[in-house]
């Protein structure tokens, strides 16, 4: 069954990050829909960011591609190179391996909904340049940039 109802596609809210950076993306609600649709090498997520809200940390995957697009809404694009608006109908990629922080940030009075689609890598590693955290794909978990664990 090709088609995806997303009404009964559970919803996810927040992040996994560990405290204290879990709160500024507390609010994103995703839905995944590339799971929902049995896909195995890429993921889909439909995101809702309502406003003040970030999509994750600033970051940059070593073995994931990303792809963004705005569905509706508003939201501020912000990388290494600095701010840029991303609007409905508007697009953005990412990437594996290009060490460019990036985040999304809803600055505007309503919610934004995009399309988030990625690669699935295992052994994947995600660097956050602002933070002091670092995800290890291999072992499932996020450690501080020196390695060692979060509690």
């Amino acid at each position: 069954m090709p088609k995806i109802d997303v009404s009964q596609v559970p919803e996810r809210k927040g992040s996994g990050y560990p405290p204290p950076f879990a709160a500024f993306a507390g609010a994103r609600a995703k839905q995944a829909l590339g799971d929902a649709g049995g896909l195995a090498d890429f993921g889909v997520n439909l995101t809702r960011l309502p406003p003040g809200a970030w999509s994750s940390q600033r970051h940059w995957h070593t073995e994931e591609d990303e792809f963004v697009c705005v569905l509706s809404g508003e939201l501020v694009l912000i990388t290494d190179d600095g701010e840029q608006p991303l609007r409905a109908g508007e697009f953005a990629a990412f990437p594996k391996n290009c060490p460019d922080g990036h985040h999304l940030v809803n600055r505007s009075a309503q919610t934004a909904v995009y399309l988030e689609i990625g690669s699935r890598h295992a052994h994947d590693r995600c660097h956050y340049p602002d933070i002091d955290l670092h995800w290890d794909g291999a072992a499932g978990i996020y450690t501080h940039k020196d390695g060692s664990p979060y509690a």
